[in-house]
């Protein structure tokens, strides 16, 4: 058996290890909490007791590894790395390859209501012409794309392998789509496959501010007084008070590994909190934006695979990495802006030359979980005239 081939995967948790989570979880040792802070410190006690008990309780992992188990999944080394990735063709006959990246604190488990309706689109309402050959890797160390033998794992090195992922599949003309982690990704693979990669399409949000500004540089020179006072404070806002996790997962992620796989609590408040901030502020709680047996889900994948370490390493490695940011490339882009402030296009494309800019009021950092009809329509009129 060579190092390239591709074999099939399927998830088997022991039962063990979801006996042990339930003890861990039976035996919690809460902080206490200020009066009236709501959100301004973090997860609430209660409402992380209540998440905590249904975990325990009530949500059944059995369940949705079956579910996922029914997506085709496999596994192949690449670069020295196990990649893990879901690969569903469409029956149609004419469907393009699409490469699809989630980021962080996400899993494959965010496009687990999408994937159906791009393969299918004649079973879900939609043209046939627009259907997709889905692939959807796990990035390298989240998940089941571990474990990660050795340092260097960021953007670059992911996009390489992806590259080669495609090329093994034997896709020579696909399509990129990716939020978060996963539009960086998207973006360096249309800039070093041009010839591959027909179009990238990427999900973006206010929370992009975390790294306008800092890593993508933003010219503010042509904006109104009310739209510079605008950004600042937005970058007060998702800078300021919303980039302690990026700072500490960039510093020092090794400290807090021992608390995200010693604590189940620790990494359920880490990612939770987070879908908090990042879904349609219109939702009073993160569950009220995303189903919670489907967040639920990702944090258990998360949880069992002890993968909170690792993905903390990705942010560290990103952040210390040489490589800087690559050019635009000729190859057509499409952006998605839900929970929608129309700043971010006078920030990122304020000549307009982008060839599709779309803009939503519903969703938020993680649309095809929030908003995963707007999407799937998104992406199909992205891609109609590229294929």
């Amino acid at each position: 058996m060579s190092d390239t081939d591709i074999q099939p995967f399927s998830i088997d948790i022991p039962q063990d290890e979801l006996n042990d989570l339930r003890d861990r979880l039976a035996h919690t040792r809460w902080p206490d909490e200020l009066p009236d802070v709501d959100w301004n410190y973090g997860m609430p006690l209660d409402y992380a007791k209540e998440v905590a008990e249904y975990w325990q309780h009530s949500y059944d992992w059995r369940e949705y590894e079956e579910e996922l188990n029914a997506l085709p999944q496999f596994t192949t080394q690449i670069d020295g790395q196990t990649i893990h990735f879901v690969h569903v063709r469409s029956s149609e006959p004419d469907a393009l390859p699409l490469l699809i990246m989630h980021g962080w604190p996400s899993s494959i488990v965010e496009f687990h209501d999408i994937i159906e309706p791009l393969t299918d689109p004649r079973s879900h309402g939609g043209d046939p012409a627009d259907a997709f050959h889905i692939v959807a890797p796990s990035l390298p160390g989240f998940g089941f794309s571990t474990p990660v033998q050795e340092t260097g794992w960021e953007i670059p090195r992911t996009t390489n392998a992806f590259a080669e992922l495609m090329r093994r599949l034997g896709y020579e003309r696909y399509g990129a789509q990716g939020g978060d982690i996963g539009a960086g990704v998207a973006d360096r693979l249309a800039n070093i496959n041009p010839d591959h990669v027909v179009g990238l399409h990427a999900n973006l949000d206010p929370s992009s501010f975390i790294i306008l500004g800092d890593e993508i540089p933003i010219d503010t020179s042509g904006l109104t007084d009310t739209e510079t006072d605008h950004v600042e404070d937005l970058q007060q806002q998702y800078q300021g008070e919303g980039k302690g996790y990026l700072q500490l997962q960039s510093t020092r992620p090794l400290t807090l590994a021992y608390s995200l796989t010693d604590s189940p609590v620790g990494q359920l408040t880490w990612i939770v909190e987070k879908f908090k901030e990042w879904t349609n502020p219109a939702a009073e709680l993160p569950d009220d934006t995303v189903d919670r047996d489907q967040l639920l889900t990702n944090v258990s994948i998360y949880w069992f695979t002890r993968t909170g370490a690792s993905a903390a390493r990705f942010i560290y490695e990103s952040a210390h990495s040489e490589a800087d940011w690559v050019a635009s490339s000729d190859v057509p882009q499409g952006h998605a802006v839900f929970n929608a402030d129309p700043i971010l296009r006078r920030l990122l494309d304020p000549d307009q030359t982008i060839q599709h800019w779309s803009e939503f009021k519903q969703g938020g950092h993680f649309p095809a979980m929030e908003a995963p009809e707007l999407f799937v329509k998104d992406v199909r009129e992205f891609f109609r005239t590229l294929r």
